[in-house]
């Protein structure tokens, strides 16, 4: 009986092995097919940038599959001269917060400048663009129209036209998959740094389709090439790529983050609400002393939406909005996400919070021109009004549909995959 469970016991560790070294195959298999867009101009492409002095703009997210930086890879390239770095929202090494300025400096580790393209200077000037002859963009992005990276590359492409300046978008993946589209197409009186374009909230593109349709249809104009991916299919999210995830900003930690934050994110325009941030969950996290957590949980759950499920939770942020203070909400589940709908979900949050508390909600400010945060995230001010006035969500969708269906239409011409 001993030598019989000695047997087994051997087997189980054999197969045990064998799986892990099957795994290991199979992970380093998926790997070789799939290449991102650094991987492909270091390997394929280098003489779109070999001998010309190169501005790069970048933050940790810019790395190939072995969490290289960027940075490192060009400036240790022979055949590469780094001259300038250009740091979006929270730098180039991901070390501020979100609207925090970061001044120009010196990198300590290449003593390559830096550049802000946050805060005071959004778009490169012409002193900054003095030692370059080509502009690099590398940054991951996560799929939702607010998120500032993509107007970022916008304005550096317009600055790289006015000098005369090739631009080179390195691709990456969305990491929220390809196919999907939602939520209204913004309109040209909500334009800001956090919608600067009229494309719906969840776009469906990676930052490389992105580049193309800015520079089409928006008539920048810029010398552009995308260097795309090798092996990336639109349906894939980030964790069916062989890539590890590193945190594109301080409050993107995780992929469940950038799946709730098309919608979660329209919280931030709300004053009183928080959205997680000071917490370990951002934007999974939702609430505030007014509310009662049990009975906001059951009545979102009552909506039956898609793909999602609502847990009571209370939370107290560390900092940002109800800093230290006990808050009550839900933390969002993704239960299904090719089932879920981000953005109409964050809609049935805000309505439910403001219909349930009436007398507590709030709305961040209106500025002089009438637009509140909430409207420009949303991208129009229809939305804020159906809320305030008793629309049903159903009746909110029926009204962007058309815009969105005009935008499918031009999103068709600037795919890639």
């Amino acid at each position: 009986m001993k030598k019989l469970l000695t047997g087994l016991l051997a087997l189980v560790l054999l197969l045990s092995t064998v799986s892990a070294a099957i795994a290991k195959n199979d992970k380093e298999k998926k790997s070789k097919k799939f290449r991102l867009g650094v991987e492909v101009l270091l390997q394929d492409k280098l003489d779109l940038i070999k001998g010309k002095r190169v501005g790069l703009i970048t933050n940790p997210t810019g790395v190939d599959q072995d969490l290289n930086s960027i940075v490192d890879l060009l400036y240790n390239n022979p055949n590469v001269e780094l001259t300038a770095l250009y740091g979006p929202e929270h730098g180039v090494r991901g070390d501020a917060q979100a609207g925090q300025y970061v001044e120009k400096y010196i990198d300590e580790k290449t003593g390559i400048p830096v550049y802000s393209l946050y805060g005071a200077t959004k778009k490169p000037t012409p002193e900054m663009l003095s030692d370059v002859d080509v502009l690099l963009f590398d940054i991951q992005d996560v799929g939702t129209r607010y998120y500032t990276y993509i107007y970022t590359m916008a304005l550096a492409m317009e600055a790289a036209k006015e000098n005369n300046i090739p631009f080179i978008v390195l691709d990456r993946p969305n990491p929220i998959s390809g196919t999907k589209v939602e939520g209204p197409v913004l309109e040209d009186k909500y334009s800001s740094f956090v919608g600067e374009y009229p494309i719906p909230v969840r776009h469906g593109m990676t930052v490389g389709e992105l580049a193309k349709l800015f520079n089409k249809e928006f008539a920048i104009g810029a010398d552009l090439t995308v260097v795309k991916m090798d092996g990336w299919k639109r349906n894939m999210y980030y964790d069916d790529t062989p890539l590890q995830f590193v945190l594109p900003s301080p409050n993107m930690p995780t992929l469940d983050t950038a799946l709730v934050y098309p919608g979660a994110a329209l919280i931030e325009g709300v004053a009183n609400v928080s959205e997680g941030r000071g917490t370990t969950k951002p934007f999974e996290l939702i609430g505030a002393p007014f509310i009662n957590s049990t009975d906001l949980a059951a009545k979102l759950n009552s909506y039956h939406l898609p793909g999602v499920k609502f847990r009571a939770a209370s939370f107290t942020p560390t900092f940002s909005k109800n800093v230290n203070q006990l808050s009550h909400g839900i933390q969002i589940h993704v239960t299904n996400r090719d089932a879920y709908k981000p953005f109409e979900t964050g809609l049935y949050i805000v309505k439910t919070i403001h219909d349930m508390y009436p007398n507590d909600f709030q709305f961040r400010a209106r500025n002089s021109a009438g637009v509140s945060f909430f409207d420009q995230l949303v991208g129009n001010g229809s939305i804020r009004d159906g809320i305030e006035t008793g629309k049903s969500i159903e009746e909110m969708k029926k009204e962007w549909q058309p815009g969105l269906k005009k935008f499918m239409e031009t999103r068709d011409k600037y795919l890639l995959y």
